[in-house]
């Protein structure tokens, strides 16, 4: 009895311990302020690594965005990589995460409406692009690593939509994707505005 009191007391005294110490932790600006005088102010700078995939609808179409480097670790594999691969000639894909995977997926995609293309005789539509790539991540729950941004023109408009590498799809007038996505959130969020001129919509996605 007494040493189970004891001991739950104890545990009870350690949880409020850990709960007083939560909030935010300034010990590293300290330590910055010491690095920065030690170096006479010359901070090394962080290297970006990520990807920046995006893409918004204009008034007469839709228009997407990619940076060029492809990375490996800290080390830039490729300084030239096109992140934005062909799916028909009405629809195109900004592809996020692991080359291969999207090299693979916008590839295997792109054939198979291809197929469907010639089965119906129609023109692809946007949606159907995008439900397919949806069920072919879907199968695979998250095991490609293809985070996808695609945007075309068909009978019905212009459209633009995400699918992430599980499977799931969201369907705005403007998105963004991998790590330099908050970024460039925050340039669309400010920037844009329904009906925006070509020109001007360049200019917002390059900046973005």
């Amino acid at each position: 009895g007494r040493q189970e009191r004891h001991l739950s007391f104890i545990i009870s005294i350690h949880m409020f311990a850990v709960r007083e110490s939560g909030g935010f932790d300034f010990d590293l600006t300290a330590r910055n302020a010491r690095l920065e005088n030690d170096m006479k102010g010359a901070l090394p700078k962080a290297k970006k690594t990520g990807t920046t995939i995006a893409g918004i609808i204009f008034k007469d179409g839709v228009i997407l965005g990619a940076d060029t480097r492809a990375t490996e670790g800290p080390i830039v594999a490729d300084p030239n990589c096109f992140k934005i691969h062909y799916i028909t000639k009405n629809i195109y894909c900004c592809g996020a995460g692991t080359a291969a995977d999207c090299e693979f997926v916008t590839a295997n995609m792109s054939s198979q409406l291809e197929l469907h293309r010639l089965s119906t005789g129609r023109e692809v539509r946007v949606v159907t692009a995008v439900k397919m790539l949806s069920h072919f991540l879907f199968k695979y729950q998250g095991h490609i690593s293809a985070a996808l941004v695609i945007g075309g023109v068909d009978c019905t408009g212009s459209h633009l939509y995400s699918v992430w590498p599980h499977g799931s799809v969201d369907k705005l007038p403007f998105v963004t994707m991998g790590s330099g996505c908050l970024a460039a959130i925050s340039m669309f969020e400010h920037g844009y505005k329904d009906a925006i001129e070509k020109d001007e919509g360049v200019n917002l996605v390059r900046a973005a």
